[in-house]
């Protein structure tokens, strides 16, 4: 009998991850490829992406797929995606972008939000009529500049024109799918993700109560799906484009919030994951639709029908340590050595620029002599919300060097996790055991380094890069019957190392982390004052 095989598209802020899985007892990761692609931070605080970059991306990394793989695309029995949330792909009735996608950084609806959801009468700062229907009806509430709500708004408010063009509101993957497919469709968490969906027991669909108070239309808002649903087959115009055979079944898919989580095995109630890529969280899965408001903490909509992640966002953690990268390693510890980089040639001893710039701080002095960094590089969602807080090097001396400097950005990226994960823990239990994932996971240095900030054991699975296309594949394998349950997927993904905490770290610690929580409390008024 011939393998079968899974075909998913990981659509992330700064490139695709395309990923051929074989199907047996687990699923075998066999060819992976990428291809990166802009994104344009505009002064007005836009941040937008071409979809056609998307697409194109697409194509290239699936031939590369089925070059290097040999694979014949008859083997493939389903495509799948999963994508960067939150961003606002507005087309027309042909699945024609009208506009520049907004991704989820954008943050120029600061006028939009306000006149949409902070005037009148408040709790926590949000209007209290739109505060409480929306927690009633959809378990959280539109309360950052970045959702996609007020992009919307800010779409019908400024380019009038663009807006009449517009028949369909899609988040990132389903307008590849509708690319794919000719259907028009959201998965559950990506409406969730709108705060438009009606997600109480036995509801599950759009909320027309919701879409009238915000003035959002109706019609502009597509079908609701399953994650594990078959869309559709891979339309005969899509599969010549992609070097694909006509009608592969299309699957769902979900965002990374969702399956991110599903591809570390995090499934069933209780599972705790971190994930540390451009961006980072934490969360929890749970059975309880409930939300932390003044943490900016609530429960999404995940993979599995009828449970949530309690999730708090990071909004810059994989993005600091490139930043580190650029703008403090590359001329002081050398990352380009006798004018040729180090990852260049057979003999070479890292696999990457990261690894030999977290392997050069590895000895510096745990809790960085007292220096401390806060990773608000593009401003904030949870634990608290503020577009204009910014990143801070704190109690700098004569004697502080580089390494010292890096590995500060290293540990502030950590305490800002660890403030998520104890705030969460007070709604939702976190388990003991946390699965690690995401590209900055592949650092053992880090692992430990979260094992000792956090006082939680670390477990990293086989490829931690890779979670969100294994969550893609594993829904497919869902949907076609090879799992038979959900639970299945945790025993599919073997753990790969695990990391204690260091009892002799957590003195000093405790101590940094609680001058770091109150970094943004006394300084938010001069962030307001200095980025206006």
């Amino acid at each position: 009998m011939e393998s079968e095989y899974i075909l998913t598209y990981d659509i992330g802020t700064t490139g695709v991850k395309t990923c051929l899985f074989r199907m047996t007892q687990a699923l075998e990761l066999v060819q992976s490829a990428t291809k990166e692609y802009s994104i344009q931070l505009l002064e007005n605080g836009g941040a937008e992406q071409n979809p056609e970059d998307w697409w194109s991306s697409m194509k290239d990394t699936t031939a590369q797929i089925l070059t290097q793989s040999k694979i014949h695309p008859d083997a493939i029995q389903g495509i799948s995606f999963c994508s960067q949330m939150q961003g606002l792909v507005l087309t027309d009735s042909k699945f024609q972008a009208v506009r520049p996608a907004m991704s989820y950084m954008d943050q120029r609806a600061t006028r939009e939000m306000k006149q949409g959801i902070v005037h009148g009468f408040k709790i926590e700062g949000i209007n209290a009529i739109k505060l409480l229907l929306s927690l009633w009806i959809t378990g959280a509430v539109a309360a950052s500049v970045k959702d996609p709500i007020w992009k919307y708004k800010w779409v019908e408010k400024n380019e009038p024109e663009v807006f009449s063009k517009v028949k369909w509101w899609f988040d990132v993957k389903e307008y590849l799918i509708a690319r794919s497919t000719n259907e028009a469709v959201m998965t559950r968490d990506s409406a969730f993700a709108t705060f438009l969906y009606n997600s109480r027991v036995g509801k599950g669909n759009w909320s027309p109560l919701l879409c009238k108070l915000f003035g959002v239309r109706l019609d502009h808002l597509p079908k609701i799906v399953n994650s594990s649903d078959r869309v559709g087959g891979l339309t005969k115009e899509a599969a010549e484009y992609l070097g694909l055979k006509e009608n592969i079944a299309v699957f769902g898919g979900g965002g990374d919030a969702s399956l991110i989580g599903v591809g570390a095995g995090a499934v069933s109630e209780g599972d705790t994951h971190i994930y540390a890529g451009t961006s980072g969280w934490i969360a929890t899965v749970t059975k309880k639709r409930t939300v932390d408001i003044g943490a900016r903490i609530a429960s999404i909509v995940g993979a599995r029908e009828g449970f949530y992640n309690f999730f708090g966002e990071q909004e810059t953690s994989g993005k600091c340590l490139q930043w580190v990268r650029d703008h403090l390693a590359l001329d002081e510890i050398d990352l380009y050595l006798e004018k040729k980089k180090i990852t260049d040639g057979p003999d070479a001893v890292y696999e990457s620029l990261f690894e030999f710039m977290f392997d050069s701080i590895k000895d510096t002095e745990p809790g960085s002599h007292g220096v401390i960094f806060t990773p608000w590089l593009h401003g904030n969602r949870c634990p608290f919300e503020d577009p204009k807080a910014r990143g801070i090097f704190f109690n700098i001396s004569l004697n502080t060097g580089k390494r010292t400097l890096i590995r500060s950005v290293v540990e502030g990226i950590l305490f800002h996790k660890r403030w998520i994960l104890e705030l969460s823990h007070r709604k939702v239990p976190t388990s003991d055991t946390i699965r690690f994932v995401g590209g900055v996971a592949r650092s053992g240095f880090i692992c430990q380094l979260l094992a000792d900030i956090t006082g939680k054991t670390i477990e990293r699975v086989v490829h931690p890069e890779n979670v969100g296309a294994m969550g893609a594949a594993a829904i497919v394998a869902f949907g076609i019957g090879k799992i038979q349950k959900f639970e299945e997927i945790k025993s599919m993904i073997p753990i790969q190392d695990k990391w204690i905490p260091n009892p002799n770290h957590k003195e000093i610690y405790d101590k940094n982390f609680k001058v770091f929580q109150n970094l943004y409390k006394v300084n938010q008024n001069n962030f307001a004052i200095l980025n206006t």
